[in-house]
Order: C-alpha cells, then structure tokens, then sequence
C-alpha cells in the first residue's frame, strides 16, 4: 500500500486550493470551525469563494496506516527517516491529481514540518505560505527517543493513552486549554484516533530532518502565526523562523490568550489571516 491521503473538501471556489494541514494528535476536524469561517470572512469581503481542503495525514482519523515497508529507510531506533517526505510527495500528489499546478499550504504544529518539506520538496508548487504554531528544528536526540517510545507504548498497548495528555493545558496555557470545553473536544478528537496511526507519525515525526535551510528559500507570500500562551512553539522561537525567512516579507501574528492550537482556539481570526493570504497570492 502506498501512501494515501483521506482528503476532506469543505468548499470548492475560485484560484488555486488552500490546503490546511493538521497538528498531532488529531485529525483534520482542528480545522472544521477555521475552514467554515475562511468562507465566512471572504464572503464579507466581497471575494470570490476559497476552494479549502484538509488531508487527513497518513493513519490520522479513518486515514489509512502505512506499512513499514511503504515508509521508506527505518533507522536502528525505529524512525521512519523518508516518511515525512514521502508524505510531502503523496499530499503534492493529491493537487497534480486534482488539476492544480500549486497551492496555498497552511500546517499547523506538524502540519508545518509538511509545508516546510513542501518547500523542500516541491518549492514550484508553493503559492503561498501558512506557518501556525510550529517549528523547523528536527527533534532533539532526547525528544527523538520520547516520540519513539511513545510510538512504541501506542503499538504494545494498543491505545492512545500515551498522548492523551494533548488535551490538558499546561500551567500558562491559554483560557481556552484550561477550559472544561477545551479539555472535552481535544479528549474526544485524540480518542478517536488509532494507536497505529498516532506511532506512525511519532516515528515520521521522530525521523524528519532540520529544515531550517529551507526558511531563506522561501518567496511566496507567508504568514506566521501563534499563541502567546504557547508552550511549545513560543513566539520568541516563531518570531526568529519569520526572521530567518529573508526572501520574502512574512506577516507576524502573536494572538493573545492562544495557546498551540491556534486554529481551533481562534478560529474567526485565524480564517482572517488565512484570506489576509489568499488575498495576498490572488
């Protein structure tokens, strides 16, 4: 089995895809709220319609597993050192297949990591840029052997339980993490998740490279966006990415009382920034 992607199309209009790309633990439903409202804002605007699409990554929501073997090298430790790329080709595949030469690429979290490799990858298919909430680093050796372990207790125990502390906020996490409400979606989009699926994209994740090479390659319009609140891609650490991208003039979005999941905490404004793009690329 190669690697196939479980695309959802929340609406179909004018100029090339806005392809969101979800964060880790869940699934493209981070993007439900965020994707309805990018209508919403061009709709008021007095745009044209905005085709929007959110691939499922492999083996997130109903999105098939790939086997080891469609996974490319498997190092000593277990990481899966091509899976990232081969995943970049199956999601650029995905938009040849439709009829698009390019694309306006949004990841959130790990949905970065695949539009920085985008980049890498296929920098001709690249229309524009959305970075929220990430990083281009490759985990540090500690953080490698964490995701792999995880990987491991996923697969051995069959459950997601070694992730399901995505869902609690930690001690200057936004309003909306602390929230029961936050808690409650965040606890049922991780559940409904497979152990299979969640270890295959810790050892893709565990096995990608550093591609802060590809920061000063990009030119297409860019926005950066993140939360203020957040604990794992700090603004400090996003403002620097967004400096590092010299070849084009990225905006720079810190949203206040937002923790990592910018998308799904603030959906509305998230969208504007999404149309500020589209607007941009058009």
């Amino acid at each position: 089995m190669a690697i196939t992607l479980n695309n959802t199309v929340y609406s179909n209009g004018e100029g090339v895809p806005l392809v969101m790309v979800h964060a880790f633990p869940v699934d493209h439903h981070m993007w439900d709220e965020c994707a309805a409202k990018v209508n919403d804002v061009a709709a008021e605007r007095g745009l044209a319609p905005v085709t929007v699409w959110a691939p499922d990554m492999p083996g997130a929501g109903i999105g098939p597993v790939p086997s080891a073997a469609d996974s490319g090298e498997v190092a000593a430790d277990g990481a899966y050192e091509q899976a990232l790329d081969l995943m970049t080709d199956a999601y650029a595949d995905l938009v040849r297949a439709a009829g698009y030469e390019r694309a306006v690429w949004a990841g959130l979290s790990m949905g970065g990591y695949v539009v920085l490799d985008m980049q890498r990858r296929h920098p001709e298919m690249i229309a524009g840029l959305a970075l929220c909430d990430t990083k281009a680093d490759a985990d540090s050796p500690a953080a490698r052997a964490g995701r792999l372990e995880c990987a491991r207790a996923c697969e051995s125990g069959e459950t997601v339980d070694p992730v399901m502390h995505f869902a609690d906020a930690s001690e200057h996490d936004s309003s909306f993490k602390k929230s029961q409400a936050g808690h409650d979606l965040f606890t049922r989009w991780i559940r409904e998740q497979t152990p299979q699926g969640v270890a295959w994209r810790q050892r893709m994740a565990a096995g990608r490279p550093d591609l802060n090479d590809q920061l000063p390659l990009v030119t297409a319009s860019t926005a950066v966006i993140c939360g203020e609140n957040d604990p794992f891609s700090q603004p400090a650490a996003m403002r620097s990415l967004a400096d590092a991208m010299t070849g084009t003039n990225p905006s720079f979005t810190v949203l206040p009382d937002c923790g990592h999941f910018s998308a799904v905490e603030y959906p509305r404004k998230v969208a504007e920034l999404l149309v500020d793009l589209v607007e941009r690329v058009r």
